[in-house]
């Protein structure tokens, strides 16, 4: 694998996960998980594949980018992330990744978290 491109992919890694500060404790956690198994998962892909992946998660990262933005920006309002998933890119989906999404949202969605997070604090002396 050229060198240019491993550095491509781990800057991006890099910027998602940075990215990720923005949300939510429980979100940035499912996140970030999500995207170390999915960049693990995809080590070993074809070109193509592997050209694709980066593209998808590049505009992930935009759309990140541009919401954290917004959101800094309209401080008042509860902050928002994500986006619709068009019909168009479902159907390019595979099984597998049909299921993975499900199981994504159904996490993301959870009233009760698998997982709680709290911010740590200090001790006072």
């Amino acid at each position: 694998m050229p060198a240019r491109h491993v550095s491509r992919v781990r800057a991006l890694y890099r910027r998602i996960l940075l990215l990720h500060r923005v949300l939510p404790p429980d979100l940035k956690a499912l996140g970030d998980q999500y995207v170390k198994d999915e960049f693990r998962r995809h080590k070993t892909v074809r070109s193509d594949e592997a050209q694709r992946f980066l593209q998808e998660w590049e505009v992930y990262a935009a759309v990140l980018w541009q919401q954290a933005n917004e959101n800094k920006q309209n401080s008042t309002e509860k902050a928002c992330f994500g986006t619709s998933l068009p019909e168009e890119k479902l159907n390019d989906f595979r099984d597998e990744q049909i299921g993975q999404l499900q199981e994504l949202m159904q996490e993301a969605t959870k009233p009760n978290r698998q997982f709680s997070i709290t911010e740590s604090k200090k001790p006072k002396f």
